[in-house]
This record gives C-alpha cells, structure tokens and sequence, in this order.
C-alpha cells in the first residue's frame, strides 16, 4: 500500500470514529495539502491556513514560555477547528460544526497524528 493510500486510510479511520466532521486534511509545514476530504476549491486555503495557524501558534506558545504547542482550537459561531502537528513537517486539520463532540475529536486527532508521523517518517 502506498503513503498515499495509508494516509487516505487514516482519514477514513477518524471519519468512522467521529462522523461529524465537515473535514479532515493532512497539510505540509508549508501549507500545501498532502491528503485531505475538504471540498477541492477549498483545499488549498484550508492547507494553507492550517499551517499558517499553527506555525504562528508556536511562536506564541514559545514567548510566553507555556512549552511546546500541543494543538490549536479556533472555535467559531459555527463550528470548530483542531489543527495538530504530524511530527515536524506536517499538521493535522479536523473541521467539525457546532455542537459536536470536541473531546473525542482531540482524541482522535492526536491518535492519527501519532500515526501519520509514523507513516510519513
């Protein structure tokens, strides 16, 4: 099976877990998407986006000196985001309305994080 039909695999897990989810995407430390089940036109700027987040995240974790970023949560009148890292090149990114199950979906973001990274190691 190749990265890319492990990845798509993965997605498919987190989909079957928590069936809410608007989308789930795997994007480059650099903001393009890897693996994802955003609608097409969206992709790109979701990808982007992420990235962008997260990167500025852990500048503000670093000065504040409250450790490692562990997760980002944008939480809107409508839903929410949960952007994770995939080891050091890659996030994570779960889009789901409101209300849903955010415990659960943290918990299978880190669980498919951990297994992404293994997979893109």
């Amino acid at each position: 099976m190749g990265l890319q039909d492990v990845l798509t695999e993965v997605i498919a897990d987190i989909r079957r877990s928590t069936p809410e989810l608007a989308g789930v995407m795997v994007a480059s430390e650099d903001g393009l998407p890897i693996v994802h089940d955003f609608p097409a036109d969206e992709a790109e700027q979701v990808a982007a986006m992420a990235a962008t987040a997260f990167g500025l995240g852990g500048r503000v974790s670093e000065r504040t000196s409250i450790g490692p970023l562990a997760e980002c949560i944008f939480h809107g009148q409508l839903g929410y985001l949960v952007i994770c890292p995939v080891g050091d090149s890659a996030v994570l990114a779960l889009e789901c309305p409101s209300p849903s199950n955010l415990g659960l979906m943290r918990i299978e973001a880190r669980r498919a994080a951990a297994k992404i990274a293994e997979t893109l190691q």
